[in-house]
């Protein structure tokens, strides 16, 4: 993929025109030290936050090819929840576990985790009523995910992120209904429409991988190469911990993602963000681009881990930079 130079990016003036007059930043709670709740904010209705001008921008790029308004089609079709069946079944949480895990692999699902609910995962004036959420992961074909931007005449990129999404939806649904067939309560969060629940923090937690400088979790066999969706539910779950296996410490030595995003976005240092120290990504910054280029992911596209067959390379070399235990009496 060719480097852009940073200040190459100009927004229009329709984009210029759509931008409110707070930062984005400010609503996503940038240098905060106390611990909240999220606010509403991209692709929550447009009324609800005050960038839904620019989301609507952003949702017309999506869907400026054809190819590209196919697949996210798939992305807002779902079946309808059945009925949560009236008497429950009777299994150990491992034994429930593994059954969600084979039916969701079975299902379109790439990865599969499971955590407790936290009150962070929740968005603020939404209620999650079930004590567990299930987390999935669908691959991307990075050959296709590569082509980002798309352009008018090339809509490969952003088609593949709405395959992804479209992918989400039916495994995340059919999830959903598999649980409430074996009695339990159970509830679909897929990807893109947000609802009550920030995925990403959820999927740390539920061992899916780590927080990457570019804002996207790193997985230790799909790189940032994947899109999420979840299932809420009280069907009794081994629950999964999380997985640090050296990514935070490569983003903090690596460049790749912050010298290939556009708008120069992508933050050199972690930030406090609603009482929590982490990676961030300059959402002022970020957003015009990636409502006027369908969607970007450039800096997904780009990142080391994300090229299949690089992860387990890359995991062999950070084992060997873990410091040695010196020997008793050393």
């Amino acid at each position: 993929m060719t480097r852009r130079s940073p200040s190459s990016y100009t927004p229009s003036a329709e984009l210029i025109s759509a931008l409110p007059d707070v930062s984005g930043n400010l609503i996503n709670g940038l240098g905060e030290r106390e611990q909240r709740r999220a606010s509403p904010m991209f692709w929550h209705p447009p009324d609800q936050h005050p960038f839904g001008a620019v989301q609507e921008i952003a949702s017309a790029s999506c869907r400026a090819t054809q190819v590209a308004r196919d697949a996210f089609a798939g992305a807002y079709e779902y079946p309808a929840l059945i009925p949560v069946a009236k008497r429950k079944g009777r299994q150990s949480d491992k034994t429930w576990t593994e059954a969600a895990t084979e039916f969701a692999f079975a299902h379109e699902a790439d990865l599969f985790g499971a955590t407790s609910i936290k009150d962070h995962y929740i968005v603020d004036g939404y209620d999650v009523a079930e004590p567990n959420v299930i987390l999935l992961g669908m691959a991307h074909d990075w050959e296709r995910l590569r082509q980002v931007p798309s352009t008018p005449d090339n809509g490969v990129g952003v088609a593949e992120i709405g395959r992804q999404y479209a992918r989400g939806t039916r495994a995340s649904y059919a999830l959903a209904n598999w649980i409430r067939a074996q009695g339990f309560a159970a509830q679909p969060y897929p990807g893109p429409r947000a609802d009550a629940l920030l995925l990403v923090p959820a999927a740390i937690d539920a061992g899916l991988g780590e927080l990457g400088k570019h804002g996207s979790i790193i997985n230790r066999t799909y790189g940032s190469n994947f899109r999420l969706a979840a299932v809420t539910t009280d069907m009794p779950l081994d629950l999964y911990c999380a997985d640090s296996f050296g990514a935070d410490l490569f983003c903090a030595n690596c460049q790749v993602c912050s010298d290939a995003c556009p708008p120069d976005a992508i933050m050199s240092a972690k930030q406090w963000v609603r009482g929590v120290e982490r990676w961030y990504v300059d959402f002022d910054k970020c957003i015009p681009y990636f409502a006027e280029n369908a969607s970007c992911g450039v800096c997904i596209a780009v990142c080391p881990w994300s090229r299949p067959g690089v992860a387990d390379r890359l995991l062999v070399k950070l084992a060997r930079r873990e410091p040695k235990p010196r020997p008793s009496g050393a």
